[in-house]
């Protein structure tokens, strides 16, 4: 377990990841009335300074039921590791590329492309990684704010299965999220790492590239779904859930 050592409390770190997109948003200090100042404390840093260090797991991967050790830590090393990586060189490249002026803008907009896709990549499977090690049983909290938002838990639980069984031999990602511009939790299609909805903050992340699943269960893409529902780390929704209940009784959605 030494090699996945645990990291900042997950709930802290969500706030933290909430202040930062309402700082871009422009409503840091509606935010910061809210919640306590230190928990709105963003380390400060250039846009194109990237860290090349992973994020910890916060689980043992050994325990996992029916995921392989094998296959989550050469998703976390690989996949996610090399997108780290990735993301870190290009934006090295993109900071270069701001002092050639002869640098066409077709070409500097491909490494802002890859930009994209990396940040996409590297967010979500943090994301995903942070919503894993549980027992898959969710709280009635969180059962009953699904459920008000959709119907019923059920129903939003066979929905999340059915985009992920549509994805399957394929890429892409199954986000539950809420909404802040419309207020709403529903659940998201995305065929790769750009296709994150606009003002919506994960709640629950499912991935659905082959590499997240091809180790141990080949093309039965059905079986890693059914292990991916018994390993949800439903703490870490709550936690997410929680920001989003913050943001609502702060009048900054349904507007």
């Amino acid at each position: 377990m030494s090699k996945f050592p645990r990291s900042i409390d997950p709930h802290r770190r969500v706030l933290l990841q909430a202040a930062a997109v309402l700082t871009t948003l422009g409503t840091s200090k509606v935010f910061s009335s809210t919640i306590p100042a230190e928990e709105t404390t963003m380390p400060k840093q250039l846009a194109f300074q990237c860290s090349t260090k992973l994020q910890p797991l916060k689980f043992n991967p050994a325990k996992l039921k029916g995921l392989s050790e094998r296959l989550i830590v050469s998703h976390w090393e690989n996949n996610y590791g090399g997108s780290v990586k990735a993301l870190a060189a290009i934006k090295k490249q993109l900071a270069e590329a701001l002092g050639d002026k002869d640098m066409p803008a077709y070409i500097y907009n491909g490494l802002k492309r890859e930009h994209l896709l990396r940040t996409g990549s590297v967010v979500l499977h943090e994301y995903y990684f942070d919503n894993l090690g549980g027992d898959g049983k969710a709280g009635a909290a969180e059962r009953k704010a699904i459920a008000d938002a959709i119907g019923s838990f059920d129903t939003w639980e066979t929905e999340f299965r059915r985009i992920a069984a549509g994805l399957s031999g394929g890429s892409g990602w199954v986000v539950l999220g809420f909404n802040t511009h419309t207020g709403q939790i529903e659940n998201y299609w995305l065929a790769d790492h750009a296709h994150h909805p606009a003002a919506t903050l994960p709640l629950l992340v499912m991935d659905m590239y082959e590499h997240s699943y091809q180790m141990d269960y080949g093309a039965a893409a059905g079986k890693y779904i059914d292990a991916f529902f018994q390993n949800i780390q439903w703490d870490a929704v709550a936690s997410r859930l929680e920001v989003a209940k913050r943001l609502n009784s702060g009048g900054l959605i349904g507007k």
